[in-house]
């Protein structure tokens, strides 16, 4: 029975945006005027990496424009089943690198917590769409054995948290892992990589914030936008919010054709960013994973626009061009 003069409790704001997330492609396709472009949607591609899009994200596509580039990163296409040489499930190496319940360790003095399997939204491009994340998942068993492998090699001094999306966790998850760190004298700093700022910025509540008010570390957010469209009014309050808590922003993006492989496309991102107080940070040649080969850019021309780029751009705002190679130290660069 519930008592008299109470409510159950409600989602948070966030949480009901999230559950609304649009889910069927071609609902997604008559909302923006191209239902015609229905048979190009791919049942099997959907079948193997579900659609997922909050309706805020939507809301910044541009209504009859086949070629939207923040269409062309969610909607699941017929190119996703064609196999390619050289595109393959594991494509950075996580699998060799992980060293217990979502914990890998690919780098010096680094390592990283797959917190969840949970996105708000689904990037087709997205190198982590054949991670087994119900074998591999940080947040398992209340953190307890993630923490103890990092407990184990005081060689770590900082934590990434990651995914899936660690921002979709509940803040009470979220502080139920800091806690535990907070016992861990060899950490040094957190950084948080999130896509959910820029997709559902109602996720930076006053409840996040005052989370990461609290943290005993210097924490850096990376957030990760690819196209300056998607740099709408909420997303900057999102970000000066997160900035008057403390927090360092820094940007990556992914190289991808047909959404932002032009000079002015990525200058107008880098230029977006800056004045949302985010530093442009990497941009990321396409990790070669399986269904995502529609979007590569071949390195000739990657080099070549982030040449014409640092002629625009004061270096500040000038990005790495970098890719993962499975078993690197680092990430390389590319120039």
């Amino acid at each position: 029975m519930i008592p008299a003069n109470t409510h159950p409790a409600q989602p948070l704001r966030w949480q009901a945006l999230w559950r609304d997330a649009i889910r069927d492609p071609h609902t997604l396709l008559e909302l923006l005027e191209l239902g015609h472009l229905s048979h190009r949607v791919s049942r099997e591609a959907t079948a193997q990496f579900a659609l997922r899009v909050p309706q805020g994200f939507v809301a910044r596509m541009r209504r009859g424009d086949p070629g939207d580039p923040l269409l062309r990163q969610v909607l699941p296409l017929v190119e996703e089943t064609f196999a390619v040489p050289g595109f393959v499930l594991d494509a950075v190496g996580d699998l060799p690198a992980s060293a217990t319940n979502g914990v890998l360790h690919k780098y010096q003095g680094r390592a990283l917590l797959v917190a969840t399997g949970s996105c708000a939204v689904h990037c087709r491009y997205c190198f982590r769409r054949h991670f087994p994340y119900a074998e591999q998942t940080a947040a398992a068993n209340d953190w307890q054995p993630a923490v103890a492998a990092l407990a184990a090699d005081t060689s770590i001094h900082e934590v990434l948290l990651s995914g899936g999306d660690p921002l979709s966790l509940s803040t009470e998850k979220l502080t139920q892992l800091s806690d535990q760190l907070r016992g861990l004298s060899h950490i040094r700093r957190l950084r948080i990589h999130t896509r959910l700022p820029i997709v559902l910025p109602e996720r930076v509540d006053d409840e996040l914030l005052a989370w990461l008010a609290r943290l005993p570390w210097p924490c850096a957010m990376v957030v990760h936008a690819n196209h300056a469209n998607e740099l709408d009014d909420n997303v900057l309050s999102a970000f000066a919010r997160l900035r008057a808590s403390g927090i360092s922003l820094l940007n990556q993006s992914v190289l991808l054709k047909g959404v932002n492989d032009s000079v002015p496309a990525l200058a107008d991102l880098c230029e977006g960013l800056f004045a949302g107080g985010v530093l442009p940070y990497y941009l990321h040649q396409l990790d070669r994973v399986s269904g995502a080969a529609h979007f590569a850019v071949d390195d000739r021309q990657a080099r070549a626009l982030h040449d014409q780029l640092r002629a625009q751009l004061p270096g500040y705002l000038l990005p790495r061009l970098v890719r993962e190679v499975a078993g690197a130290a680092s990430k390389l660069p590319l120039m």
